[in-house]
């Protein structure tokens, strides 16, 4: 298992998995690359400033745009090389967020999306985990941890579709999908985590 990604909506718990498992390998002594969309790569830093700053109001196809050409990047600079030399992967956010998160955007169709996303040819990940939780619980977190960004800021009705959309999607493919119930204690859910990671 190369490939890892991690999916949820806002407040999730993703970050503290993730951490836990910078841990878990490290202990391993294993070549493990952790990286995120947006904003891994150079260019992707500055398109993570434009889409999350509050202050910008963005049409639902230059979101989408700006998602795609950081994903574009980010798959060339770094998840492909790394792949390629062996290394495990593991990306806070990656496909099917763009499936779930644009895919609520007016005049956006999310099978529109889909096709954008297969025309790119992207490495698909061996296992998603997707942390799963009311929406309501997740947004209170996330107004705990910090100021929240233009995603977060979006009203719930937003964040409920997006929420939708990810079960859809585990519907859709269970056997690559773990979904994790992440009202859980951190520890319990990492266990869930670890059992179901498989290292070559």
């Amino acid at each position: 298992m190369k490939f890892i990604t991690f999916e949820g909506i806002e407040g999730s718990g993703k970050s503290t998995q993730i951490e836990l498992l910078k841990n878990f390998f490290k202990e391993r002594s294993l070549e493990v690359v952790f990286t995120k969309e947006p904003g891994s790569s150079k260019i992707g830093s500055y398109i993570r400033e434009i889409l999350l700053n509050k202050n910008n109001s963005i049409l639902p196809y230059t979101e989408l745009f700006l998602i795609l050409a950081d994903r574009i990047q980010h798959v060339h600079e770094i998840i492909e090389p790394e792949l390629k030399a062996g290394n495990i992967v593991v990306s806070d956010r990656y496909i099917e967020s763009s499936i779930a998160y644009q895919g609520q955007r007016e005049g956006l169709d999310k099978e529109e999306i889909i096709n954008f996303i297969e025309k790119l040819n992207l490495p698909v990940p061996d296992i998603t985990f997707l942390l799963d939780l009311p929406v309501e619980h997740g947004l209170d977190r996330a107004k705990k941890r910090a100021s929240l960004d233009r995603f977060e800021s979006e009203d719930i009705s937003f964040h409920k579709k997006i929420r939708s959309a990810y079960l859809e999607m585990y519907d859709q493919n269970p056997s690559r999908i773990i979904k994790i119930d992440a009202s859980l204690k951190s520890e319990e859910v990492f266990e869930i985590i670890k059992k179901n990671i498989k290292i070559d």
